[in-house]
């Protein structure tokens, strides 16, 4: 039975339904909320929680099966795989202020060009895809939520617009450390989650948008790499404000 308000992220005139599906469980398993060995929701949740037809649920299982990424035991469900290791690049953990910032530096490489490409060959749907995915994460923020998921959507669904799956596994791959947040202590994230700050971030994410929607591959790739190098400077501060404020709790 579909959903009476499905998330902001389906929009039903852009991807095909069953891509929304992939990407959802891709982006859960990407955050981690989905581990190796767990088992996915059921069709009918997954139905109710995307409000798409069994049919689609289906056929994005088949294509996640045929990823490599889960696996379907006919009577109990289906689950999640470990990530290959055959051909997978080892992009490593972000656990110190070091490893996350050199992950902000791949990203720089990978995510600047992935924009050039995604202005160059982005659909309408596609654009409309990618519109939704940056309300959710302003909607995650109006109500409260985390937004490092809706942020991570976000970023796939640009990787996805280039029509280049390498692309959309490489930044699955990565993980939550596509996320430098959810990598961070309290102190650290409540800096980040400034009102002022968030504003700004919000504001590079439009900038982004507007140059991949308008087609201009050099906007994009600038406002990219602006978003990303300005990340690395927002983590820095985090990082020393909160050293600043365990040095007064230990005066």
């Amino acid at each position: 039975m579909p959903a009476t308000s499905p998330p902001a992220t389906l929009v039903r005139r852009t991807q095909s339904l069953a891509d929304v599906v992939v990407d959802h469980i891709k982006g859960r398993i990407a955050m981690e909320s989905l581990r190796p060995g767990d088992k996915l929701p059921t069709e009918s949740a997954l139905m109710e929680t995307l409000g798409v037809s069994r049919t689609v649920v289906r056929e994005a299982i088949s294509r996640l099966q045929a990823k490599g990424l889960i696996e379907t035991r006919h009577g109990i469900g289906s689950f999640v795989l470990p990530p290959r290791t055959d051909n997978s690049i080892p992009l490593g953990d972000a656990s110190t202020l070091h490893d996350i910032l050199s992950m902000l530096e791949l990203r720089v490489a990978i995510e600047t060009e992935c924009a050039g490409l995604a202005a160059q060959r982005i659909s309408a749907a596609e654009i409309d895809a990618l519109r939704a995915a940056l309300d959710a994460i302003e909607q995650d923020q109006a109500e409260g939520r985390d937004s490092a998921t809706s942020d991570l959507q976000f970023h796939l669904s640009i990787a996805r617009a280039t029509g280049n799956e390498h692309f959309v596994g490489a930044l699955a791959q990565l993980g939550k450390t596509l996320i430098p947040r959810t990598r961070m202590d309290l102190a650290q994230v409540g800096y980040l989650n400034a009102p002022e700050l968030r504003a700004t971030v919000n504001r590079e994410h439009h900038s982004i948008f507007d140059a991949i929607a308008r087609k201009d591959p050099e906007a994009a790739r600038a406002a990219m790499r602006m978003h990303l190098s300005n990340s690395r400077e927002r983590l820095r501060s985090a990082h020393e404000a909160a050293g600043r404020l365990a040095a007064q709790a230990t005066t």
